[in-house]
């Protein structure tokens, strides 16, 4: 009787049909055609299930004129059966609440996070020659701002989120490759300075291929970055690379060609326009030559990248090849780079217990660079040289020489080029493991073991010349060998009680870093093409002026991490970290810092009252506030160091030998700790009418502490200056917003736009010194003459500089006299707007009808200002000294006999607005070609064009001029110019 009650229950639930059962097979797709994998489908009159594999594909047992009930991700769609194959587009709400985002030590669902986080993903970063992976955030992610050091290939690039932070430790976020932290240390040797300065090591993130990228991920408030403690002051950029994919094996080609020019020429006076400008009529040499022609080209690019990638059932495999060759629109200059990469996984035991992972990459990259250091002085830089020239010269003399100018300080670019070489090799692996292994349900134990090594030689040399730089010629080489270990252990812990869900996470890391340079040079080589090229055999001739030296860094970083996330009924959440860092970079008093972290949320849009809401797809409400840290800074500064030197020492014993005494070169300091960024984010995430509006909006208020500084020490101390904290502080406070539209979105065609800006007001509290200056400015009679200031009251990096006036009568230029006392002096100096813009943008949109696929991007930024040093050098008394000038400057009014003056009159807004990238490509696919999988065919376009009011060759720039160990902003010297593209590229898949 029992049985039967039950089963009249069952019957009275699930009616009894009288047609016989068939089997059902089926499909499940998205709107855009792509599978779904793991949907839920169920017989509603039976209760019978299915799931998805991950091509969407189900079979299920049931009679026709029955209901499926497909659901996925909280989506529910009801088909009815009407024959033995059914075909289901699921029609799912357009929210991106279940995206799975990349966090510090693991992933979360979209839903779920609390703080600031943005993602970008492969797609979203195809377009134009992208070296390195800083380039491909550039205008897509709110309050983060990329700023090229230099146009050269390879050249470093400036990365800040949310402002700037520090007066001494540089803004450079984190960045984090498959889970290993990367040290933000030059890993390529630096050129010396012989007598054309000293050439910046190259961009570190160079050594990836940006086509291996799956993901990057960009922490930007403390609760996001907290969990990586003392080196998430800047932020944290999460890089991710590809894994194979469910499906068929995958084997793809990418390549492109490009050709690049110059992105603008400056104004400079034509011959002609020289000619008729000259007071002096002997400077007129009869030529006709515009030397930007001479020394920029068209400059062609190719890329080309070989990938296989496959998932099994209990792994997945990813590797790749690549290889590219870009030239520089500089002569002489290129840059080329070889990579190898391999990422696999593979589970073993029961269900998956053990999951095991490794992640190798290896790069070889061959640079050539050219004359162009930033602390060169005025005639140290083949760009100045080139730009300086005098129109009426010819390149070659009537005997197919080089024309020598004669000149003292200055030549002939091109010959200067000829007789220059700097050509740097590096060599980097960076390799880890990662096993996971399940010991109870939700709980699991994980490894991760990873080494970043790097080997980089760079022989720089000068052959002898008619300068007066190095005429006898000179030779060095340098080398830099790095590594970084770094073993970490840490627990996981996911559970859910009814509505409750906890994620638990637990760890200990440690990371040791070393760093050894060798170095040597000799002078007085032979002649080029006379001997064997010191590159090649070093002691072949010359005489040793830098005998064999090096030197040895080393530091270690001891860490203890933990985290939880709450979250109940998928509507509250909560998010609280902390990580103690102990860093041998640290005083002894102060080895441990401590950096906490609390966020909420709340998803509104879950609430009874919105849950069936046609208009609001998703809400979320997030408040966040935590510390991190900043120990971007040199070793040993909290150490005293001592030399023994004759200077200090003494006569001693009968025949009054010379003792050799020691001197002290750097105070103890035993206190000092880490510079503190505490923040503060209030957050809304919001998607409307399925999509058609999406977006966040951000308020921060991130705040630098304990600023370290380099300042005078107290009386009797036994140096001048050491390093300790300070009471400053740095402040930047802004709002962010992204906005986005899913346009159209249907089978045939989908259009989506989005915008982001951010705005950014920074300011200097609380120093305790009177202010700091920095940012060296080259020129003629520029020694020493700085143009940064930082100042309580002012902006990071603001302007101190005398204000200019005008022209008067006799053409001088005339300037304010602050301190009324007759005299333009240093007492006149103003403070003025700072280089920071306080608006960054970008709007992004892409378009694909059926086949024909259209991207663009733009990029813009207001409210700053750059110091153009470029046009100090070129808005002088060059008329009266056999050089050119600038045509505003010859058009001004101004005197030719002007001496170089820093003030106002070169101080220019950085506003500007650029089609940054833009792209069109089609789409062959398979029924189109029916040996290959698809073929994209493309054609895109960078730099393409800029509205600006700038009057040098790029508005965003920022060459490095640091003074005195302090970061130097918004300066432009003879910056290596960025580059125009156009490139014609092919995907193909097999």
């Amino acid at each position: 009787m029992a049985n039967q009650a039950s089963a009249e229950g069952l019957n009275a639930k699930y009616p009894i049909f009288t047609q016989v059962n068939e089997t059902i097979t089926g499909k499940v797709v998205n709107r855009d055609g792509s599978p779904v994998g793991g949907a839920t489908v169920t017989i509603v009159e039976t209760g019978i299930t299915a799931t998805t594999d991950e091509s969407g594909n189900f079979t299920i047992s049931a009679t026709i004129g029955q209901t499926l009930s497909v659901s996925y991700d909280g989506n529910e769609q009801l088909v009815k059966i009407t024959g033995t194959t059914v075909s289901v587009t699921l029609q799912t709400k357009d929210t991106t609440i279940a995206e799975v985002m990349i966090v510090g030590y693991g992933s979360q669902k979209k839903a779920d996070l609390t703080g600031a986080i943005s993602q970008l993903k492969a797609e979203q970063f195809k377009e134009g020659i992208n070296i390195s992976v800083d380039n491909l955030m550039q205008g897509k992610i709110a309050g983060v701002r990329v700023v090229q050091s230099s146009g050269e290939p390879g050249a470093g690039v400036n990365v800040s989120i949310r402002g700037i932070g520090s007066v001494r430790s540089g803004s450079t976020p984190l960045f984090v490759v498959d889970g290993i932290p990367l040290s933000n240390d030059a890993v390529s040797a630096s050129a010396p300075n012989i007598g054309l300065g000293n050439a910046q090591a190259k961009n570190p993130l160079n050594f990836l291929n940006t086509s291996d990228i799956e993901s990057i991920t960009v922490l930007k408030d403390a609760s996001a970055a907290a969990i990586y403690g003392a080196r998430g002051s800047n932020g944290v950029v999460l890089v991710t690379t590809k894994r194979g994919k469910k499906g068929e094996p995958m084997f793809t080609y990418d390549t492109y060609l490009g050709f690049s020019s110059v992105i603008k020429k400056l104004d400079l006076l034509s011959a002609d326009e020289y000619r008729s400008a000259l007071l002096d009529k002997s400077y007129d040499h009869g030529g006709n030559t515009d030397w930007q022609d001479e020394l920029y080209r068209t400059a062609a690019s190719q890329n080309h990248s070989v990938s296989f990638s496959r998932s099994t059932d209990t792994g997945s495999y990813f590797a790749s090849v690549s290889h590219m060759d870009q030239d520089g629109i500089v002569k002489n200059s290129d840059f080329k780079r070889t990579t190898v990469r391999i990422n696999a996984e593979e589970s073993f035991f029961d269900k998956k217990r053990l999951k095991v992972k490794v992640n190798l990459t290896a790069s070889d990259i061959k640079e050539n660079g050219i004359p162009n250091g930033a602390n060169a002085g005025s005639d140290g830089q083949v760009i100045i040289h080139a730009l300086m020239a005098n129109p009426t010269r010819s390149v070659y003399d009537a005997s197919g020489n080089y024309t020598n100018f004669n000149m003292n300080a200055h030549y002939n670019p091109l010959y200067l080029l000829s007789v220059y070489s700097d050509k740097t090799n590096t060599f980097r692996v960076l390799g880890n493991t990662e096993a996971t292994l399940r010991l109870l349900p939700g709980f699991n134990y994980k490894l991760n073991l990873g080494i970043d090594k790097t080997m980089s030689e760079r022989n720089t040399t000068m052959f002898p010349n008619i300068t007066d730089r190095t005429p006898k010629g000179s030779y060095v080489q340098a080398n830099l060998d790095s590594y970084n270990v770094l073993l970490e252990h840490y627990l996981t812990y996911d559970l859910s009680l009814n509505k409750n869900n906890f994620s638990l996470l637990g760890g200990f890391s440690y990371q040791k870093f070393k760093s050894t340079g060798t170095y040597f040079g000799v002078r007085n080589i032979a002649a080029q093409g006379d001997a064997i090229p010191p590159d090649i055999n070093p002691g072949y001739s010359g005489d040793a002026f830098i005998p064999g030296a090096g030197y040895a860094q080393e530091n270690e970083l001891q860490s203890y991490f933990g985290r939880i996330n709450y979250n109940f009924d998928q509507k509250y959440l909560l998010t609280a970290s902390i990580r103690a860092d102990g860093s041998t970079r640290f005083g002894d008093n102060n080895k441990y810092g401590y950096f906490p972290s609390v966020a909420v949320g709340w998803t509104v849009s879950n609430e009874d009252f919105l849950k069936d809401s046609k208009i609001v797809n998703e809400l979320k409400l997030r408040g966040s506030w935590g510390q991190t840290g900043n120990q971007e800074l040199p070793n040993k500064i909290t150490k005293a160091s001592y030399s023994l030197s004759q200077s200090a020492g003494y006569y001693f014993y009968s025949n009054l030998d010379l003792i050799n005494g020691f001197s002290v070169n750097r105070t103890a300091y035993p206190d000092l700790k880490w510079e503190t960024v505490e923040q503060s984010n209030i957050g809304v995430d919001f998607s409307l009418w399925n999509n058609k509006l999406y977006g966040s909006m951000e308020y921060y208020n991130k705040t630098t502490k304990n600023a370290i500084l380099y300042i005078p020490t107290p009386v009797l101390s036994p140096t001048t200056f050491y390093y300790r904290n300070s009471d400053g502080q740095i402040v930047n406070k802004g709002l962010e917003l992204t906005l986005g539209s899913d346009i159209i979105k249907n089978e045939n065609f989908t259009w989506n736009f989005e915008i982001n800006a951010a705005t950014v007001k920074n300011t200097v509290k609380n120093l305790s010194v009177t202010d700091i200056t920095s940012g060296e400015v080259s020129g003629p009679g520029q020694s020493g003459v700085t143009a940064n200031i930082y100042k309580n009251g002012y902006e990071a990096g603001s302007f101190y500089l005398l204000n200019y006036t005008g022209i008067d009568a006799n053409g001088k230029y005339t300037y304010e006299d602050v301190d009324g006392d007759g005299v333009i002096g240093q007492n006149d100096k103003k403070i003025f707007e700072g280089p920071i813009p306080n608006l960054t943008f970008g709007i992004n949109s892409y378009m694909k009808y059926k086949k024909i696929d259209f991207g663009f991007s733009f990029i813009g930024q207001t409210g700053g200002y750059l110091l153009n040093n470029t046009a100090l050098n070129l808005s002088i008394n060059n008329l009266a000294s056999d050089r050119n000038v600038l045509k505003g400057f010859a058009d001004s009014g101004a005197s030719p006999t002007n001496q170089p003056q820093l003030s106002s009159l070169y101080l220019e807004k950085s506003d500007f607005i650029r089609l940054n990238n833009v792209r069109l490509g089609y789409t062959f696919d398979s029924d189109q070609l029916k040996w290959m999988k698809s073929l994209n065919l493309y054609v895109s376009a960078q730099n393409l064009w800029t509205i600006t009011s700038y009057t040098g060759y790029d508005p965003l720039v920022d060459t490095n001029k640091a003074s005195g160990g302090n970061q130097s902003l918004g300066i432009d010297y003879t910056t290596y110019p960025s580059a125009k593209t156009v490139l014609f590229g092919a995907t193909v898949k097999f």
